[in-house]
């Protein structure tokens, strides 16, 4: 079988249309259907059903696409390994983090592994964990922070940040000057949060309703910062891993920490199951591990 063939049909799967594929890959249309057709004869099974008017893969087609997935990251993981044997300690690394967590810790990381090694590129990809797990398990990213636990029978875990959560309000709010607060004592308050894209926001609408209540919601944002800032302008309340606090205005918002019960922000790198890990990415979490170790 022929590797380009196998290409070819992937991406007439993906985008289930031969002229966007044909696109994708520069050939024309009626070259792109004649080696879809070749790979037909040479299977002697039928693996697009061509009867609709949008294409739609036959059952052998289906099966044809996710073993021919998995040869294609077989063959980039053959790629990289050959790649780092002759070029040690030089390659890329793709990380995906939610946004919060970025601006928290990495400019520092970044800086600090670039000067150990320069030639190891890193490229971050903000997104909330959800998606950042699904391109985890696709194999579109190498490591991914989220917050933990996650499933360990599809994840390698290494513990990053042992954290806890704690209130953000404005410095008029009532609670503002309380050493302490307890979940239930929120329940009359209008909360600013994340999107319920973001773990965090599951696990606040969680912990709100284990406290006996279902918090009223004004707004949600995917940017920390609009919602610092709508504290600031005293239109709710929001729940914040504790670092934030040192990058707020302290002089507008208060933050109080949060207890009975105290609220966990436990994050971890994620990787991929048995997925090849290259010595690029091998360093880095060797480099995480003895820069920020749990507990810290």
């Amino acid at each position: 079988m022929d590797i380009r063939h196998l290409t070819y049909f992937i991406e007439v799967a993906k985008y289930k249309s031969f002229t966007k594929a044909s696109r994708s890959l520069h050939l024309s249309q009626s070259t792109l259907s004649k080696v879809v057709k070749s790979l037909e004869g040479e299977l002697n099974v039928e693996l697009i059903d061509r009867s609709a008017k949008k294409i739609e893969l036959t059952d052998a087609g289906e099966i044809v696409l996710a073993e021919g997935e998995m040869i294609m990251e077989s063959l980039n993981d053959l790629s990289i390994h050959l790649y780092d044997l002759m070029n040690l300690k030089k390659g890329k690394i793709k990380i995906g983090i939610p946004p919060i967590i970025g601006f928290l810790f990495f400019p520092k990381i970044i800086k600090g592994f670039n000067n150990l090694y320069p030639d190891i590129k890193i490229k971050l990809f903000e997104d909330d964990s959800k998606k950042v797990k699904q391109e985890i398990k696709d194999g579109i990213l190498d490591l991914g922070v989220v917050m933990l636990p996650v499933d360990e029978k599809e994840f390698d875990v290494v513990p990053f940040v042992y954290e806890e959560l704690s209130l953000f309000v404005h410095h008029s709010h009532p609670l503002a000057q309380r050493e302490k607060v307890e979940m239930k004592e929120l329940q009359n308050d209008t909360f600013i949060l994340f999107k319920k894209d973001f773990a965090i926001h599951e696990l606040i609408i969680q912990e709100c309703e284990r406290a006996g209540f279902r918090p009223e919601i004004a707004y949600e944002s995917s940017e920390w910062d609009f919602i610092s800032g709508m504290i600031g302008e005293n239109l709710g309340i929001s729940i914040f891993p504790k670092p934030i606090g040192k990058r707020v205005d302290q002089d507008l918002i208060k933050a109080v920490p949060i207890v009975n019960p105290s609220f966990p922000w436990h994050l971890g790198f994620i990787s991929k199951k048995k997925k090849f890990a290259s010595p690029a990415v091998r360093e880095f979490i060797q480099y995480i591990s003895a820069e920020l170790p749990p507990e810290s």
